[in-house]
């Protein structure tokens, strides 16, 4: 915790004023609204809630609002916020493949049960500018499907779970609870529970780099992306007053099985094994991104080599956290006076030392030596 110098209060109020200025900028320009966030920027505030490990598109779209676009310090202001709520239970185990879908694709079957959705998508845009949106077009109504979507979309990893070709997505007798990073310490050894819960909240940058750095050499598999799932799920909640659970909300999620081969071993044959992503909001990019690395950090798991640094477990959940990166990173502008003193200090003192030690060697060897006389009256 670090203290205003004397003097500073007055400064730093200014500098709030001056922040609150810089974010609304031109006066003369329509302020944007929490709705125009919230309906327009829809990546922007599905990440921060997201980071935020807080479901709430306004309060993310507030989050935003107020720092200016930055969605680090949006996602650190949500984060905040979040610490106030009252925590008044654990919903159940949300049940993906009831998932109302809006998109649901896979690079591992060409036609599979349901279809490939394509959905609301960049993939196959062209990255061109589109300067008629400075005019500020509507986009073109969309017709319905006389077929809607199947409520229970069949999973692609289903299928190769049909011919035991890929590992078991079954939960184990008496698997213990889940622990609850938002209120407990982070320790190692990390089970995996705890690592998707730490990466379902960790920056999306660094995730994507870690992830990519997977692809490119460091790493030990070549994933595929078995499915991709973008759409709403209920919310239910054990209510034990009633004895059954009720349903209190819904959540758009996005959800990501990747599958990478592992040779097997004396134990295991040959398999498909999984990297599970699973984040708030629309980001296909953050889900894939946590499969990969969840896949990585299994290594030792699989009794493959872990010596790449998507593979360290303590690495990746250490750094992942952009809230304490940016925390640990951004303190070196707070002051510093006292320790830099003293390191100044130290380094005077070293060199004077150096100096003192380094002087009678670098005496000239041609420098005048005094006559016998002299060294007398020297003595």
């Amino acid at each position: 915790m670090y203290v205003a110098v004397k003097g500073g209060e007055r400064a730093i109020l200014n500098s709030y004023q001056m922040l609150d200025t810089y974010r609304r900028g031109d006066t003369s320009v329509p302020e944007l609204t929490l709705a125009q966030i919230r309906e327009q920027m829809p990546l922007a505030v599905a990440r921060v809630m997201a980071e935020g490990s807080l479901y709430d598109p306004h309060l993310a779209a507030l989050a935003i609002k107020q720092a200016a676009g930055d969605q680090i310090e949006a996602i650190f202001l949500l984060r905040a916020y979040r610490t106030t709520l009252a925590r008044f239970g654990y919903t159940q185990a949300l049940d993906t493949g009831r998932m109302k879908l809006q998109r649901r694709i896979s690079s591992t079957f060409k036609d599979v049960p349901g279809g490939q959705v394509l959905g609301p998508t960049y993939d196959y845009t062209q990255r061109l500018l589109d300067f008629t949106l400075e005019a500020g077009r509507d986009p073109a109504p969309l017709t319905p499907s006389p077929e809607p979507l199947a409520s229970n979309m069949p999973r692609v990893t289903g299928l190769l779970e049909a011919e035991s070709l890929v590992e078991a997505d079954t939960i184990p007798a008496g698997d213990p609870a889940p622990p609850d990073l938002t209120r407990e310490p982070l320790t190692f050894p990390a089970e995996r529970p705890a690592r998707l819960q730490n990466l379902a909240r960790a920056d999306e940058g660094f995730l994507l780099a870690m992830g990519y750095s997977t692809q490119r050499g460091y790493g030990n598999s070549h994933p595929f992306a078995a499915e991709i799932r973008y759409g709403s799920t209920e919310v239910e909640m054990f209510i034990e007053e009633l004895g059954f659970a009720v349903t209190i909300g819904e959540v758009e999620l996005t959800e990501c099985q990747m599958v990478s081969q592992f040779a097997g071993n004396a134990d295991e044959a040959p398999r498909l094994t999984r990297g599970y992503g699973l984040v708030f909001g629309y980001n296909e990019r953050k889900a894939m991104s946590m499969a990969l690395a969840d896949r990585a950090m299994r290594a030792e798991e699989l009794g493959e080599a872990a010596d790449n640094p998507a593979n360290d477990i303590e690495f990746m959940l250490y750094h992942s956290d952009n809230v304490e990166a940016s925390g640990f990173v951004q303190h070196l502008k707070l002051p510093h006076y006292v320790d830099f003193q003293a390191n100044l200090e130290l380094l005077r003192r070293l060199r004077a030392e150096q100096e003192a030690q380094t002087a009678p060697a670098t005496a000239s060897p041609d420098a005048p030596q005094p006559s016998p006389s002299q060294e007398e009256s020297l003595a």
